[in-house]
C-alpha cells in the first residue's frame, strides 16, 4: 500500500495513533481533541472494530462517542474481506469526517482490510482532510511498515520483531503502542535497524501523537511517547547478527516527549512545548 499524500498535502487529515488503555471515562483528552479536530458535536465518526474478537469493542466506542455528545457515530462490522468491500461501509467513509480503529490484533486489520475499499477509502479521505486515529492495534496498523509483534527487551535483536505492511497513512513513522508499559524499545530499534529511514515512535498508554500534514507531532495525554531517530546512524551490525544476538547501533537519536512536545520530521527537531 502507498501512503495517502506526500508531506507537502497541506489538505491531509490528522493520523492520530495512540498508544491503547486511553481513559474513556474521568479525562477524556485524547477523544475529545479527537473529536473537535472533526468537527465537534456534529462531527460523523466511522469505528472500525475489525482488530478485535470481543463482540462490544465496537459498541462500546459507540457508546462512549455518544456520550461525549457526537450525534452521528456507527459500527462498521468488519468482520471478514467481503464486508470492508461492502458500498454502504465505503459510503459511511466517505462522508464522514473521522475514522477510529479499535484495538485488539493488528494483524486482523492488515489481513482484513489490505487491499480492501475500505482501506483505499481511508486513504483517499485522509487525504483530502478526514482525521484517522487507532488505538493500540489501530495505531500500530497505520503507518506503511508495521509491526506485528515481537518480543519484550530493550535491546534489539534480529528477531525481536516481525513487521508487515500496514494501511500506509505516512512512510515517515513506524509505530509501537504499550511502549512503556509491556517494554518495547528493543523491538522498534529493531524495526529501525531494519529500516532507517522511518522515525520509530513508542506510544505510552494514554498517550498520542496528533501529527498533522507535514508529518510534524504534539503529544496529547498523560504519559510519554519516545522518539527514535536513526537519521544519524552510522553503525549497524543487524547484517551480521544471528538469530537472538544483540545488534550494535551508533548514531541512533532518543527523545522523550510529554503532552505539549512536539517533533518536526523535516528538521528532524524534537521541543518540549
Amino acid at each position: 500500500m502507498s501512503p495517502s499524500g506526500e508531506r507537502e498535502n497541506k489538505n491531509r487529515g490528522y493520523i492520530i495513533p495512540i498508544g491503547g488503555a486511553e481513559d474513556k471515562f474521568h479525562n477524556t483528552e485524547i477523544l475529545d481533541r479527537f473529536i473537535n479536530e472533526c468537527g465537534g458535536k456534529d462531527a460523523r465518526i466511522a469505528i472500525i472494530p475489525t482488530a478485535s474478537e470481543l463482540p462490544d469493542t465496537g459498541p462500546t466506542y459507540e457508546k462512549l462517542f455518544r456520550k461525549i455528545g457526537i450525534k452521528h457515530a456507527a459500527v462498521l462490522p468488519i468482520v471478514t474481506r467481503k464486508d470492508a468491500n461492502d458500498p454502504e461501509h465505503i459510503a459511511y467513509i466517505n462522508k464522514s469526517d473521522g475514522v477510529f480503529m479499535t484495538g485488539g490484533n493488528q494483524l486482523r486489520l492488515s489481513t482484513t482490510l489490505g487491499g480492501t475499499e475500505t482501506a483505499i477509502a481511508i486513504r483517499r479521505r485522509n487525504a483530502a482532510g478526514m482525521h484517522v486515529a487507532g488505538t493500540s492495534a489501530g495505531a500500530a496498523f497505520m503507518p506503511e511498515h508495521m509491526i506485528a509483534g515481537g518480543r519484550e527487551g530493550s535491546t534489539p535483536t534480529p528477531d525481536k520483531v516481525t513487521l508487515a505492511p500496514g494501511l500506509g497513512l505516512t512512510n515517515s513513522f513506524i509505530i509501537d503502542q504499550h511502549f512503556r508499559e509491556r517494554d518495547r524499545l528493543g523491538r522498534l530499534l529493531t524495526a529501525l535497524a531494519y529500516n532507517p529511514f522511518a522515525v520509530g515512535i513508542g506510544l505510552d498508554e494514554d498517550t498520542a501523537a496528533f501529527i498533522r500534514p507535514g508529518d510534524d507531532l504534539e503529544v496529547v495525554g498523560s504519559g510519554g511517547i519516545t522518539l527514535v531517530d536513526p537519521g544519524e546512524l552510522s553503525y549497524s551490525s543487524m547484517d551480521r547478527a544471528r538469530e537472538g544476538e544483540p545488534v550494535s547501533l551508533i548514531g541512533v537519536k532518543l527523545h522523550i516527549l510529554i503532552a505539549g512536545g512536539r517533533f518536526e520530521i523535516l528538521t528532524r527537531t524534537a521541543n518540549a512545548e
